[in-house]
C-alpha cells in the first residue's frame, strides 16, 4: 500500500483559552455527503487537555466549515480520574446514542501521570456529551496494574471489541516501563472483560512504546494502524484473521515522515476510515500533536 499525503488540516493557535495548542488523537464522525466531524484533544496554557472538534469537507480538506467554540468534554472534578485532562479515544454510534470513549489523566507523584479510560454519551445528534460515570470504565487492575491508554472500539454482531494501550515492566531487571497493545471484549460496551491478552508486542530492538490503534474490518480480516516508537514515533501496520492474533507488517505501511515541515520528525496517532471505496488516514506529526493533524489517502481503491 502507499499513502499519498494531502497536507496539514488544522493546528490550533490560541483559538480559545481551552484550545491554546495541540490537536492530537483525531477521530472522525461521518455527517453525510463528503462532510466529516473530527474530534481531537487540545490543551490550555496550563497543559490541561480537553476534547474539541471541527467540521470539514473531505474533498476540500483545507477548508474548515466549523470549529467548536467550547469543548465537548473538559477535565473532570477535582479528585476524579480525569481531573488533569481528557484526551480523545474513539466514537461509536449505538441505538441512537454516541459513545465517546476517552482517556482521563491524573498527575502523579511517584510517576508523572496515571491514565484510565472513561465514557461520555450524547443522545442523537446532540453535541452535549454527559459522563456515564464519575469513575472510569477501565482502570488499573491485576492484568493492567500500571496505566492504560487510547482505545479503539467498535461493535460487531453480538460483541464489542477494544484494542488499547497498557504499560508493563520491561528489561532484565524489570525496572523500565514499556507500553504495548492489548485486547478486551464486552457485551454492552460498558462492562469490559480483560484477560491480559496482548494484541501487538514489540518486534524491533529499541522499541518501548505502542499506542493509538485504529482498526477496520474487511472481508479478508482485520487491519490495524498504530503508533510505535524507539527514538521517535512512526506509524505501523498489522493484519489479523480474528481480531486477536496479529501479524505486524510495518514495512508495508506505506507512509513515513516528510523531508521537512510539521511531520518531518515523527508521525503518530493514526485514524483510518473508509469513504466511497477509498481509505483515508488522519494522523499527527511532530511533538505529539503540537503541530496539528493532517490527511493522507490510500493510493489505490480498497483491496
Amino acid at each position: 500500500m502507499q499513502w499519498i499525503k494531502q497536507g496539514l488540516i488544522f493546528c490550533p493557535d490560541k483559538n480559545y483559552d481551552w484550545m491554546s495548542s495541540h490537536a492530537a488523537n483525531p477521530v472522525v464522525e461521518y455527517l453525510g455527503n463528503d462532510y466529516f466531524r473530527v474530534y481531537f484533544s487540545c490543551r490550555n496554557n496550563d497543559n490541561q487537555a480537553s476534547i474539541g472538534y471541527l467540521e470539514f469537507d473531505l474533498k476540500r480538506f483545507n477548508t474548515i466549515t466549523y470549529l467548536s467554540e467550547k469543548p465537548v468534554l473538559s477535565p473532570g472534578m477535582t479528585g476524579c480520574f480525569d481531573d488533569s485532562g481528557v484526551s480523545m479515544g474513539y466514537l461509536v454510534k449505538h441505538h441512537g446514542q454516541r459513545y465517546l470513549y476517552y482517556l482521563g489523566w491524573n498527575l502523579g507523584v511517584t510517576v508523572p501521570w496515571r491514565n484510565s479510560i472513561g465514557l461520555a454519551i450524547a443522545e442523537g445528534d446532540s453535541m452535549e456529551f454527559e459522563r456515564y460515570s464519575l469513575a472510569p470504565l477501565l482502570d488499573r487492575c491485576h492484568v493492567d496494574p500500571y496505566s492504560i491508554s487510547y482505545p479503539c472500539v467498535f461493535k460487531e454482531e453480538n460483541i464489542w471489541r477494544m484494542w488499547y494501550g497498557s504499560n508493563l515492566k520491561w528489561g532484565r531487571q524489570q525496572e523500565e516501563m514499556a507500553h504495548l497493545l492489548k485486547y478486551a471484549e464486552s457485551q454492552d460496551g460498558i462492562s469490559w472483560q480483560r484477560k491480559g491478552t496482548i494484541a501487538l508486542d514489540f518486534k524491533n530492538p529499541g522499541e518501548y512504546a505502542m499506542s493509538k490503534p485504529s482498526v477496520i474490518k474487511k472481508n479478508d480480516g482485520y487491519k490495524m494502524w498504530y503508533s510505535y516508537r524507539g527514538k521517535n514515533y512512526r506509524i505501523g501496520y498489522a493484519e489479523s484473521l480474528n481480531g486477536k492474533d496479529w501479524v505486524r507488517k510495518d514495512t508495508e505501511v506505506g507512509i513515513d515522515v516528510s523531508p521537512q515541515g510539521w511531520d518531518s520528525e515523527a508521525i503518530s496517532y493514526p485514524h483510518v476510515f473508509e469513504h466511497e471505496n477509498r481509505l483515508y488516514m488522519l494522523y499527527n506529526g511532530n511533538s505529539y500533536g503540537k503541530t496539528g493533524f493532517g490527511l493522507a489517502i490510500l493510493e489505490s481503491e480498497l483491496y
